[in-house]
């Protein structure tokens, strides 16, 4: 049952601003939905989640378990704009899963 879902608990950091964001597990399909819309983020995610267009980057601090897996176009975008750090991620790759408990997700503008 959807209302069975483990309530998920993060910090998102936009622009200087933090924001404390409650959100069920699987409720968007990826956290670059989810930040779009909780932040008002207008041009962030323009690929629609495909990793290419590189508008979502963030900073992650404190994901467990998902760190260090990039999968599809992730790496090659990332490495075109010179990120090589593993904490470097583009949010469209990300789920929403309790792996993102207690984090601190910061949007990198580019």
């Amino acid at each position: 049952m959807k209302n069975d879902l483990p309530l998920i608990s993060f910090t998102a950091i936009d622009n200087g601003y933090y924001s404390y964001i409650k959100v069920k597990h699987g409720s968007y399909p990826n956290l670059m939905f989810l930040l779009k819309e909780e932040l008002g983020l207008d041009s962030f995610g323009e690929c629609g989640g495909v990793g290419r267009c590189a508008t979502c980057v963030i900073r992650t601090k404190g994901i467990s378990g998902v760190s260090a897996i990039k999968e599809r176009n992730e790496p090659n975008t990332l490495e075109q704009l010179g990120y090589d750090e593993e904490i470097i991620r583009l949010s469209c790759q990300l789920f929403v899963t309790t792996d993102l408990e207690g984090s601190a997700i910061t949007v990198l503008e580019e």
